[in-house]
């Protein structure tokens, strides 16, 4: 039962104040977009991407100890984080 509780503090803890939070406090803070939609429609992302990162994790376990994954992850969010700069200052 411990376990449950570990794993949802480290989650909670690494969720707290990432670019999913702040997407979904955008959209929230917009007049077009109900607070329960953001709610349930944010909500469902997550859980999809927790599956799916549960699934991947769980065939891949032995495949994934040899890939650096906090290199991959860290380019990840470079080219994330520039390509919503130039989105920025082309207006979209």
């Amino acid at each position: 039962m411990w376990q449950l509780g570990t794993i949802f503090i480290t989650i909670f803890l690494a969720e707290l104040g990432d670019n999913a939070q702040i997407a979904t406090l955008l959209l929230a803070s917009e007049q077009k977009n109900t607070p329960v939609s953001v709610f349930f429609a944010s909500a469902s992302a997550l859980a999809m991407c927790a599956a799916v990162s549960v699934l991947v994790g769980s065939c891949a376990g032995r495949w994934l100890e040899h890939v650096p994954l906090k290199l991959l992850a860290g380019v990840g969010f470079i080219l994330i984080g520039g390509w919503t700069v130039v989105q920025h200052f082309r207006g979209v």
